[in-house]
């Protein structure tokens, strides 16, 4: 037991309860929500494989001090006074990022620069040498948040935040982070129990991500390096028997995963992409236009997409390219649930069918509607009637 410590998940907005199912699902203890993050408790093992296979987690802190701030002084001494020595060598490499909700601590980028020096000078005064600062690929990253009065110091062991899955060569404009993608699709409820489809698959990221959750790859396994390969401490014997034992978890997968997009440019990049993600054999990607098609087959299909919002194309109108996919999944996609996210609430009201479900998400900063509709057999029958 000596050997777990305390991390935090950070998330994106309304994803902490599928965050906090994912952890409880990888064995975590302790596993409590906050906002826009989820503490959980697990060793150094655990850590790893927090960092390998959660879908919807953007970074793994590992907190190791907290205490109170009034004023800079606080924060200067305080920092120094932790024994960097145990994370770094005097001649190694950090890097700091901040967040701050505070009276005095007003702007990040300071904080930063001041948890820098009392790191550095500790250093200095130590043995006379001190650490660089290298903002890419430093040999430990540290975390500072300062909400009111208190302030928590952790070690990133991430590194770069986890949507850069290692898949993507090629994106379109305005792509969907991989991390946002996942957590629409766990959100929908699809488990790889049937067919699934993304209409205007862009880059193809819900393909490649579906396509993960369905045979439950672990999503980060093609990523370069995580934060905590560079650590003082780091196990490669441990690491790869995690990876081992995540793999032997991956399950088949018996149905289709069907992406169409209207643009040639974007069919190849999501096609490069799936191969880049060794997910070919379960995605099939087809140049087509979504509003000249129907469903093939009566068999339950399970549709997420991102349409268009009209900040991605210029000339777009919303009102008859929203009404074009109402029509579409009434007129041709019966015994499909369809869940789309759009910024653009205004453009909802085109589609003229009724949702059965709205949840309140955040693409980027855009505030969005993910939305779901059901589409009942026979219903078309009734149409032509």
């Amino acid at each position: 037991m000596d050997n777990n410590f305390k991390m935090v998940a950070k998330t994106l907005f309304g994803f902490e309860d599928i965050l906090a199912k994912e952890l409880t699902q990888l064995g975590a203890m302790q596993v409590e929500k906050g906002v826009r993050n989820v503490s959980f408790v697990g060793d150094k093992g655990f850590m790893y494989k927090a960092n390998m296979g959660l879908r919807t987690a953007i970074k793994i802190l590992k907190p190791i001090k907290s205490f109170r701030v009034a004023r800079e002084e606080d924060l200067y001494n305080n920092v120094k006074n932790i024994k960097w020595e145990n994370y770094l060598k005097s001649d190694g490499s950090l890097a700091v990022d901040a967040t701050v909700h505070h009276s005095v601590f007003t702007h990040s980028k300071y904080t930063a620069l001041k948890t820098k020096d009392a790191i550095v000078d500790r250093f200095r005064e130590q043995d006379g040498n001190r650490p660089n600062i290298d903002l890419r690929f430093p040999d430990l990253k540290i975390n500072v948040h300062i909400d009111r009065q208190r302030c928590t110091i952790s070690l990133d062991t991430s590194g770069e935040s986890l949507h850069r899955r290692g898949y993507k060569t090629a994106t379109n404009i305005a792509p969907i982070s991989e991390v946002l993608a996942a957590g629409l699709i766990l959100m929908s409820g699809w488990d790889g129990q049937s067919d699934f489809m993304d209409p205007m698959c862009g880059s193809g990221t819900i393909l490649a991500e579906a396509a993960m959750i369905a045979c439950n790859i672990p999503p980060n396994l093609m990523r370069k390096e995580f934060a905590f390969e560079r650590w003082e401490d780091w196990d490669v014997d441990l690491f790869e028997k995690i990876e081992e034992s995540l793999l032997k978890k991956t399950r088949d997968f018996h149905h289709k995963i069907l992406g169409y997009d209207k643009s040639p440019s974007a069919v190849k990049k999501a096609k490069d992409n799936i191969k880049n993600a060794h997910l070919d054999e379960f995605v099939h990607i087809q140049h087509e236009d979504f509003f000249k098609t129907q469903k093939a087959g009566t068999a339950k299909l399970h549709m997420v997409f991102n349409p268009p919002y009209g900040e991605r194309l210029e000339n777009l109108n919303i009102e008859t390219f929203y009404g074009d996919i109402g029509a579409t999944l009434k007129h041709g996609y019966s015994n499909t649930d369809a869940w789309l996210v759009t910024s653009n609430l205004e453009a909802l009201k085109y589609i003229g069918l009724r949702p059965s479900r709205k949840i309140k998400v955040f693409n980027a900063k855009l505030e969005s509607r993910l939305v779901k509709y059901e589409m009942y057999e026979g219903s078309r029958k009734a149409k032509k009637q």
